[in-house]
């Protein structure tokens, strides 16, 4: 058996100093240099790994959930930003709102949501709590 003293989640983006000022300007986050990409710190202390690729593809599934007390004040916050948060306008897909909120406490189909996209086109959210 393969003894590991750890884990981490990884990432791919394909502009390091666009994500080092996202996830840290605009998200808040900690960043740090690390192996020739970016180590993020959540809340949590869980580190994730960023990393270079030349032939980077977004991913098309959300690849972080970020939880927040205030989803309407954390959409208006990323707008403010410039982060276009209303990513997926079928409102049979998703039943989003003007500001691409779905309201799950609302609706009875899950938590609040909004999607939205990094600098690399990977799919992130925030969740209420």
């Amino acid at each position: 058996m393969v003894q590991v003293s750890d884990a981490f989640p990884g990432f791919s983006v394909n502009d390091v100093d666009a994500a080092r000022a996202f996830y840290g300007e605009t998200i808040g986050l900690e960043v740090t240099d690390s192996m020739g990409g970016l180590n993020l710190t959540l809340p949590s202390g869980q580190g994730i790994f960023v990393y270079p690729k030349d032939d980077h593809e977004p991913a098309s599934f959300t690849i972080l959930n970020f939880e927040v007390a205030d989803i309407g004040k954390a959409v208006d916050e990323l707008n403010a930003a410039g982060v276009v948060t209303k990513i997926y306008t079928d409102p049979h897909s998703y039943g989003t709102d003007e500001r691409g909120i779905a309201w799950g406490s609302k609706t009875g189909q899950g938590p609040d949501i909004c999607w939205f996209r990094d600098p690399a086109g990977n799919v992130l959210s925030l969740i209420g709590q």
